[in-house]
């Protein structure tokens, strides 16, 4: 009997040191949904509050720069914001970028906002002048219509000015169908790619950071266009924000996120500030 329980006692010992045999093929190992190591859910935790307080501070600094920069547009002289508005058009129809793009999208701009105006911009498109003697196929044109306020806005295309009517902000804007009651070729939905975008915004810096008004209107529209560009294997149209003096800002002081899209160039009232290798492959220096 005791040779017995030894014999017992030693292969219950071989049993307990054995390793955990090998789960069979193709099984897979599940854990309850809930369940995660309490080091991930530490540092996923960590990772969520850290970037939601990044994201805060941003929104932040963002609001306090529209508000300096609110500020400053009012304080501009009548004439001296008029004297920037021709310069700044003036640069533009002169520049070579614009006078070979077919296919455009710009903002309209509104007093109330003190914008760079594009008045003179819009007529001289819709006229399309040569300047040279010659002939040039026409331009067309797409701006900005609001559709909701959850950052939807629409570029569609007019043939002339009183293709636009005030909205219940008093902003132009164009109506959806035409005078014979057709749609208007919403740009998005159209065969060939936008060449140039004149964009508005209250901030910009030498970087490419663009401070808009907080929407997001222009930065969710300019995502989905590229995506839809890249998509058709379209080249990219080139980016350029319209800025009074006083809207430039040193690098650094605009906050940006990754929704935030970058610019090619920066026209003020003294020339054309080009930031991407696209704006310099487009001639957009002036000198």
């Amino acid at each position: 009997m005791r040779l017995i329980r030894q014999v017992k006692q030693r292969v219950l010992a071989a049993l307990m040191n054995q390793p955990s045999p090998a789960p069979a093929p193709n099984t897979l190992l599940s854990r309850p949904p809930s369940y995660a190591p309490p080091s991930t859910v530490t540092f996923s935790t960590m990772n969520k509050n850290t970037e939601q307080e990044h994201l805060d501070s941003v929104f932040k600094q963002k609001r306090a720069l529209r508000s300096r920069v609110r500020k400053a547009l009012k304080a501009m002289e009548p004439d001296l914001r008029s004297q920037e508005d021709n310069a700044i058009q003036s640069i533009i129809l002169e520049s070579p970028w614009f006078k070979s793009s077919r296919r455009l999208c710009a903002y309209i701009s509104c007093s109330a906002l003190r914008e760079v105006d594009t008045s003179k911009l819009l007529s001289e498109t819709l006229s399309n002048p040569t300047g040279d003697g010659h002939t040039q196929r026409g331009k067309i044109l797409y701006v900005p219509r609001v559709e909701d306020k959850n950052c939807h806005m629409r570029m569609l295309r007019i043939s002339c000015i009183d293709d636009l009517v005030a909205n219940s902000m008093d902003i132009l804007e164009p109506v959806p169908v035409d005078s014979d009651g057709n749609e208007r070729e919403d740009v998005m939905l159209a065969n060939e790619p936008v060449d140039l975008f004149l964009l508005p915004g209250l901030a910009f810096d030498r970087s490419g950071r663009r401070l808009g008004r907080g929407g997001g209107y222009y930065d969710t529209f300019l995502k989905k266009y590229q995506e839809l560009a890249k998509a058709r294997d379209w080249k990219q149209p080139l980016l350029v924000v319209l800025s009074y003096s006083v809207q430039i800002m040193d690098e650094g002081v605009i906050a940006v996120t990754p929704d935030d899209i970058p610019v090619d160039a920066l026209v003020s009232p003294v020339g054309v500030i080009p930031i991407s290798q696209a704006a310099l492959d487009s001639q957009v220096c002036t000198g």
